[in-house]
């Protein structure tokens, strides 16, 4: 079996971060070490949420699994909480990070042209700098635009927009870059990719339901994560991560009980059991 590290907080109610990593990747077949940097409450949509950092325990985590020579096939980042977050992370990377594995940067920062409480541009330096050690990068329109330190172009950014943000971005040293938050015309959403070993551009979209719901990056992100694993293409592992966020979004928006606060990723389960055996 196959094992992945994940980096990145529990948010106990909300649905984003570990507590859509673990289940999503487990129900994939494959094994999900965490690292928690934070515990808290509820996600941060929530007013007086609890929060307890974790940063203290990192880096013993890290020395532990070192000694107990433990192997990772992946390592998979999310939120990170702040600039020592991100130089702890690489050192997880520069420990753990080898030939034979990948290293997976979802860069959580931003929204909508806007960066989310307690970071800055410093912030978004420290990610971009990250990101060089990745192997794959999956920022949305406001987290590319931030490392690059450019303006925001916007979520109807061009085709034109995007593959020049997507060429920018490889200047980083990431391999493959992938920009996550796509709207494309037809009413259509997915993403857009740059691959420098072939270079070519790539892209994929679904249909666009009109629900904004947090957590979806992260539904994304651990769903790509887990078909990856499971020895799918990059390709096919982002088209399988858009089918299924989509239908987790489809069943949210169709079920009049859905929570207001994250999406219902539990009920489609079953499609994405289908998806990881359909697919080749």
């Amino acid at each position: 079996m196959k094992r992945i590290m994940s980096i990145q907080d529990i948010s106990c109610i909300g649905k984003c971060s570990l507590t859509v990593a673990l289940p999503i990747i487990s129900a994939m077949g494959v094994e999900t070490s965490i690292v928690p940097t934070a515990v808290l409450s509820t996600h941060t949509q929530f007013r007086g949420f609890t929060f307890r950092d974790l940063t203290d325990d990192m880096e013993s985590i890290r020395e532990h699994w070192l000694k107990e020579n433990f192997k990772f096939d992946a390592i998979y980042t999310g939120y990170l909480g702040s600039e020592r977050q991100i130089d702890i992370v690489s050192g997880f990377f520069d420990a753990f990070g080898n030939k034979d594995n990948y290293i997976i940067v979802d860069p959580a920062m931003a929204d909508n042209g806007k960066m989310y409480a307690g970071f800055d541009t410093g912030f978004a330096r420290k990610m971009a700098s990250l990101c060089k050690k990745a192997d794959i990068i999956l920022p949305n329109i406001s987290e590319a635009a931030f490392m690059l330190g450019r303006p925001y172009p916007g979520e109807d950014a061009s085709e034109a927009e995007i593959k020049n943000m997507l060429l920018d971005l490889t200047k980083l040293g990431s391999k493959k870059v992938v920009i996550t938050g796509v709207n494309a015309p037809g009413h259509r959403f997915g993403f857009m990719g740059y691959d420098t070993a072939s270079n070519q551009f790539f892209d994929y979209y679904t249909e666009k339901i009109d629900l904004i719901s947090h957590g979806t990056g992260d539904v994304f992100a651990s769903t790509f994560t887990g078909a990856f694993m499971n020895d799918f293409s990059i390709y096919d592992s982002l088209r399988i991560a858009a089918d299924f966020t989509c239908a987790c979004i489809k069943n949210t928006y169709n079920d009049p009980n859905a929570v207001n606060y994250a999406v219902n990723f539990e009920a489609e389960i079953p499609y994405l059991l289908k998806l990881i055996n359909k697919i080749q």
